[in-house]
């Protein structure tokens, strides 16, 4: 049982990240007008989150530019029309996905870009190939932090090699990753008590990423920020991949630090939050990423499902529980 004071004082060291545009940009394949975009940023600073993730640094080989909007490629320029100089203490990130981003052209020097974090997506698998983006980066001033997704998955002692690895690298923090939106609370306390450890033993900072397939990406993050995480990603309206993730409007609310406002958040909601889902925008938890978050399983078929419009619940659980 946690002291009564967790909830009642603040610690200096939580930080709020923003991730509206780049998971949210999930579900609309990053087609954000520049006004939603230019007023997310403006609610951001006037809220007094610390990070606003602006999209992914991905591959223009690998994909498309013309299938995507322009926050899944994040060119330096695009993000510069929007902060200008950045004349304020809001700090701009963006992600690098392992094996889907070209970071030693892509990512250009700190000096001469508008990006103050570069935030590394890895599975426990390319954790090599993660720590070769993170010195990348690191080497060309960046601040760095470390997702490892689909923790849900991997056996502790695995993760435990994983977490020994990145804190000899240059991350500067590391994340725990909810990615199927499977585990409860007193999961993610004793995960957060793992990585608890490394931070301590080599000096990182710890975050938390979750989602909200069983209605407890809140729960789960103020969970972690009890045991001492201080890195918090959340979304405006929940809007992320599938069941989405943290409420940003519900963090805010949560955190006693008197920097924090909800009133913007509240404002950004009504305002664009509630055109996107009226302009047939879907997101946010629904049966199917129930069922998948409880299986831990992968979203993708709870998608698929919900981009069919389907409602056959029970047919979709047979389905994913098939067995061969």
């Amino acid at each position: 049982m946690k002291e009564i004071s967790k909830l009642m004082e603040y610690r200096s060291g939580v930080k709020v990240v923003d991730a509206t545009l780049r998971d949210g940009g999930l579900v609309n394949n990053f087609n954000f007008t520049d006004d939603f975009v230019r007023d997310l940023y403006r609610t951001n600073v006037k809220a007094g989150v610390d990070y606003m993730e602006f999209g992914y640094k991905a591959s223009k080989d690998m994909f498309d530019v013309n299938a995507f909007g322009k926050w899944k490629f994040c060119n330096d320029e695009d993000i510069r029309a929007i902060v200008e100089d950045n004349d304020t203490d809001l700090k701009i990130a963006v992600m690098a996905d392992v094996g889907r981003c070209d970071y030693k052209t892509d990512i250009i020097d700190r000096q001469d870009s508008p990006i103050d974090l570069i935030r590394v997506a890895t599975y426990l698998h390319t954790i090599p190939a993660a720590i070769d983006v993170i010195e990348n980066a690191k080497s060309k001033g960046y601040e760095v932090s470390c997702n490892i997704m689909a923790i849900s998955n991997n056996q502790e002692s695995d993760l435990r090699v994983a977490l020994d690895m990145l804190g000899k690298s240059s991350a500067d923090v590391l994340y725990i990753v909810d990615s199927y939106g499977s585990l409860y609370p007193e999961q993610i306390a004793r995960v957060s008590t793992m990585y608890m450890e490394y931070a301590e033993k080599y000096n990182k900072t710890i975050g938390i990423h979750a989602h909200n397939n069983q209605q407890l990406a809140f729960a789960n993050t103020i969970e972690a920020v009890g045991d001492g995480v201080d890195w918090l990603d959340a979304t405006y309206a929940s809007m992320g991949r599938g069941a989405g993730n943290c409420a940003m409007e519900l963090l805010l609310g949560f955190l006693k630090n008197p920097k924090y406002n909800i009133y913007p958040a509240l404002q950004f909601v009504e305002k664009q939050m509630t055109k996107l889902k009226e302009d047939g925008v879907v997101w946010g938890y629904d049966i199917q990423y129930l069922i998948t978050g409880v299986l831990n399983q992968h979203p993708r078929t709870a998608i698929s499902f919900t981009k069919e419009k389907r409602k056959d619940y029970t047919e979709f659980y047979k389905e994913i529980t098939a067995q061969e």
